[in-house]
């Protein structure tokens, strides 16, 4: 269960590519301020999935900085029943410019088995740097974090790419920039432990670590509909494997029209 939030947070991948950041100058039309989204995370390590842990995603509108921005919160946990094997209590939080969807401040606080991060991240435009807890960072232009991405990426419009095409972008993670990408896989249906949907699909590229296993293993898919919030995550890890469906949601900017069936 090691980086149990970051395996939602899918658009955080670590693999570096010289291929330039597009998500820039973009305008907000899948989400607004009140959403909250849940997920439960299921780990398998034979034929069984089991319940393992849950994870929610909520937005605010707050002044920050003397601009409006959407005060993201991702709050991952493995269940009671599951702390004695690997405890993980994680939160991330990003304060994003609600004009142009960059991160003003993103903060990391952390603790999975025993192990606890913490990490303050101030971005500068006009400097072109990241002051985080550790020291300060030259970043490009539309430098994002793990959080932002998410909600960049939910405004793409995927009927610019073919199947096959690679979206990148730049990330700024733990002190380091990562120039990474996600592959578009098309549009399909997908059933979830909420239901049957239309969704879009894509793929991370992993490269191999202590819980990922390398290549474009990972599966993410998407409501085909306004709203684009992830509905599944599928991945194998080092042991076994792991999967992440959305169990609830509230206040979407959109109606769920995606939905075929509901469980």
């Amino acid at each position: 269960m090691r980086h149990f939030l970051l395996l939602l947070i899918v658009l955080a991948t670590t693999v570096r590519s010289s291929a330039q950041d597009n998500f820039c100058g973009i305008t907000n039309t899948s989400f607004h301020a009140g959403e909250s989204i849940t997920y439960k995370v299921y780990y398998n390590l034979g034929a069984v999935f089991v319940g393992a842990g849950e994870a929610v995603f909520t937005s605010k509108l707050e002044r920050y900085g003397g601009r409006d921005a959407y005060h993201v919160v991702g709050d991952g946990r493995t269940f009671r029943t599951y702390d004695w094997i690997f405890k993980v209590r994680d939160r991330y939080e990003s304060y994003i410019d609600t004009a142009t969807l960059l991160p003003i401040r993103f903060i990391r606080n952390v603790s999975e088995g025993g192990h606890k991060i913490y990490n303050n991240v101030g971005f500068n435009r006009e400097a072109g740097t990241a002051t985080s807890t550790n020291g300060t960072f030259k970043v490009p232009d539309c430098i994002q974090d793990v959080i932002s991405a998410i909600y960049y990426a939910r405004n793409i419009d995927f009927s610019k790419y073919k199947p096959g095409d690679k979206i990148p972008f730049a990330m700024f993670l733990d002190d380091e920039v990562y120039n990474i990408y996600i592959r578009y896989i098309g549009k399909e249906q997908v059933d979830t432990r909420y239901g049957k949907f239309r969704a879009i699909k894509f793929k991370p590229l992993l490269i191999k670590g202590t819980i990922f296993e390398g290549g474009e293993q990972m599966s993410v898919w998407v409501s085909d509909d306004g709203n684009k919030i992830p509905l599944r995550v599928d991945s194998p890890i080092s042991v076994g494997s792991i999967k992440v469906d959305m169990v609830e949601y509230s206040n979407l900017r959109h109606s769920l029209s995606s939905l075929i069936k509901k469980r």
